[in-house]
């Protein structure tokens, strides 16, 4: 800087400090000269004063001076690397006091020239994100020169398969400011299976200068660009192809192994339950007549329902005799009564016992397959044997130790009063009751 030589006293009022140009951070220094002109020596207080005097100093801050002789005084200046430093000029004061002429004020001005810095903080948040297609960042920035910033950014990335968005793309930003921006970063295509795919990049933040201003009017910071990585992850990550593969290899298994094991064991518990099931008295069993006779026994094949009759709307099944000796007096028959019945009628079905015969009743089976609803009344001759609600079976049988006996020309009768119809098997509701009843026992001779 240059020094000043001028003198200061109470009679020089008019002196000045040069101009001063310091840069934020930097020191600059200048000068004066305090001289005495009076007769007396005098003491001088110097005061610096204006928008300069928190970062200015004068050394030494006091002198004393002997009549006639004078003492430089230097005045450092340290303004703070701060936006609040604005660029430009800015007044710089001097306040001399005199110690025996208190009255005697006299400042001293000048005009600091402030140059301009320039300075961006940037931080970009989070550095790495997940996701198919798309990945969000945060990007802080903040204008720590003195200067207005017209701030642009420039991403940088290997190859081309990420595009960026910017938004705002270019902030403009006063000293001090600060601003956050969203950048948006995607990819071109999915993934859709393997491994996740990690794309790094770099984010470097500018300054973008007017046409008219020089390249050297400030200096040139070099920026390290900011690093950061999009992992693109797969639609289909592994452990989902794992948990199908494993669902399809139990789906095989079952199909080839676990199914057909399981029907196999179902069909034999039932081929089981089939050959366990008792053979009722009268029915035919594979490879044999109904009630077959013993061995080295001829059956003779005749039918013992020639002499049956049918009641009103009752019919007798063709059981028959089965030849063969029983295990009491007489041979094994069967004979079954088919009742159909309208709805609100009363119908009975008989078996009448041939003439020289006496039927034996060992077992009866009484058939509601329909589920119709009713009173059915089963009697053997002037013998009522038991009355039921159709709607409380569907299949019933009776079985006694000792037979009960019929004696010729009396029957086997089954009423049935029908109050509803019931549903078959088919799904359609029937349009009258139908009942069966098969009796079982020992027809034997009374001619002896």
């Amino acid at each position: 800087m240059t020094p000043s030589a001028a003198s200061s006293g109470p009679g020089a009022p008019d002196l000045d400090i040069p101009a001063v140009t310091v840069t934020p951070g930097d020191t600059a220094t200048t000068t004066l000269t305090v001289r005495n002109d009076s007769d007396i020596v005098e003491a001088y207080s110097l005061e610096v004063v204006g928008d300069c005097a928190s970062w200015t100093i004068a050394e030494p801050a006091r002198v004393s001076l002997y009549p006639g002789t004078s003492e430089t005084v230097t005045l450092r200046l340290e303004p703070p690397r701060s936006p609040e430093i604005r660029a430009g000029e800015m007044p710089l004061g001097v306040r001399v006091l005199q110690a025996e002429h208190p009255d005697a004020v006299q400042v001293l001005e000048t005009t600091v020239h402030i140059e301009e810095f320039r300075e961006l903080r940037t931080e970009l948040a989070p550095r790495r994100r997940r996701g198919w297609l798309r990945g969000r960042y945060r990007l802080a920035v903040r204008n720590q020169g003195n200067t207005p910033a017209q701030v642009g950014f420039t991403p940088g990335q290997a190859g081309e398969e990420l595009a960026f968005a910017f938004n705002p793309a270019k902030p403009k930003l006063e000293p001090g400011e600060s601003v956050e921006v969203g950048l948006r970063v995607r990819t071109g295509k999915p993934v859709w299976f393997g491994s996740p795919v990690v794309w790094p990049f770099t984010v470097d933040t500018t300054e973008d200068r007017d046409q008219d201003e020089q390249p050297g009017s400030y200096d040139t910071v070099v920026r390290t660009p900011l690093d950061a990585e999009f992992v693109q992850i797969p639609v289909f990550p592994k452990w989902l192809l794992a948990l199908l593969a494993a669902l399809l290899a139990l789906l095989i298994a079952w199909f080839a192994l676990v199914r057909p094991a399981v029907r196999s064991a179902a069909k034999d518990a039932a081929d089981e339950a089939v050959q366990a099931r008792p053979t009722p008295a009268g029915q035919q069993t594979p490879g044999g007549g109904a009630g077959s006779a013993g061995p080295g026994t001829q059956g003779s094949g005749a039918s013992a329902g020639a002499g049956g009759g049918s009641g009103a709307g009752g019919s007798v099944g063709g059981g028959g005799t089965s030849t063969g000796s029983g295990s009491g007096s007489g041979q094994q028959s069967s004979q079954t009564i088919d009742v159909q019945t309208a709805g609100g009628e009363t119908k009975t079905g008989t078996y009448t016992v041939p003439k020289g015969s006496v039927f034996g009743v060992t077992d009866i089976v009484v058939a509601n397959f329909q589920g119709d609803e009713g009173v059915l009344t089963i009697s053997f001759g002037d013998r009522k044997i038991t009355t039921i609600a159709m709607e409380t079976f569907r299949n019933q049988d009776y079985h006694w130790v000792t037979p009960i006996k019929i004696p010729e020309g009396n029957a086997v009768s089954i009423e049935v009063t029908c109050n509803k119809p019931g549903t078959p098997a088919t799904g359609l509701r029937a349009k009258g009751c139908h009942e069966v009843l098969n009796v079982s026992g020992l027809l034997g001779s009374t001619k002896q």
